[in-house]
């Protein structure tokens, strides 16, 4: 088992009572897909959602975005690649 120093990379970390219960609760969970029955109630419709509408900002809002968008290139705001599967 690996300390909690190590997993959370601080120097000197000590374990929390707290935080070992909650993993105490987890680890007993019970995980059985028979006890999840009807998850139709998560799902969402694509009827739901709603409609994507450009809004114009004004000069003094972009240039504040601009200043503080962490990578640019060219003008552009650069952002992470984001994959899901």
């Amino acid at each position: 088992m690996m300390t909690v120093d190590i997993l959370s990379s601080i120097k000197g970390a000590k374990e929390s009572d707290t935080v070992s219960k909650l993993f105490d609760v987890i680890k007993k969970a019970n995980t059985s897909t028979s006890n999840l029955g009807n998850n139709s109630n998560n799902a969402l419709s694509l009827d739901d959602l709603r409609e994507d509408v450009v809004i114009d900002s004004s000069q003094i809002e972009k240039d504040i975005i601009m200043e503080n968008f962490p990578k640019k290139k060219d003008g552009y705001l650069v952002v992470a690649k984001v994959i899901e599967e």
